[in-house]
């Protein structure tokens, strides 16, 4: 099933080409999240598979924008864990906050992800978190492309639950 999955994966987001990531590193292949979090029924496959990594001790799924806020939504959905979504800054309108939808609580927050490379969205939303008190243990992403990320959160005092890997991937090409 997991080769089936990452199989899916790649053949519907993997580009070619030449790629600038968030942490500034450049890649030739890039995993374009939209288009496998586009898909309803792949979506679906996806967060089934990713239940298994939720802790049990979860009050809160907190999606990280905007790649996490729709694995967030259905993992919400078929677990009935709550979901917050955690804004890369702070609206300048209404509210005014980073996070919204269900109220942080102090632990039980576990953030989700889509694809993960040097970890650096996390860890900013991980430090707002912290400073309102708010101190989540664990991180799931669907990718972790095994570029530093998982160190750099480990670093932190985060762990990374990845669903697949750089290498699952690659295997699933083959």
């Amino acid at each position: 099933m997991k080769k089936d999955l990452a199989r899916s994966i790649q053949q519907i987001s993997q580009l070619r080409g030449e790629f600038q990531l968030r942490s500034g590193e450049i890649s030739t292949t890039y995993f374009d999240k939209y288009r496998f979090e586009a898909q309803p029924e792949l979506l679906a496959r996806i967060c089934s598979a990713m239940r298994q990594f939720i802790p049990d001790d979860t009050r809160v799924l907190a999606g990280l924008e905007m790649g996490g806020n729709p694995l967030a939504s259905v993992l919400s959905q078929q677990t009935g864990i709550p979901t917050a979504f955690i804004r890369k800054e702070a609206k300048t309108y209404g509210t005014c906050r980073y996070a919204e939808g269900t109220p942080l609580p102090e632990t039980g927050v576990t953030l989700i992800e889509d694809v993960v490379s040097s970890g650096g969205a996390i860890l900013d939303a991980l430090s707002k978190l912290r400073d309102d008190g708010v101190n989540p243990s664990v991180a799931i992403c669907v990718i972790d492309r095994q570029t530093g990320g998982r160190e750099a959160l480990a670093d932190s005092g985060l762990e990374l639950r990845a669903l697949l890997t750089m290498a699952d991937l690659e295997a699933a090409a083959r």
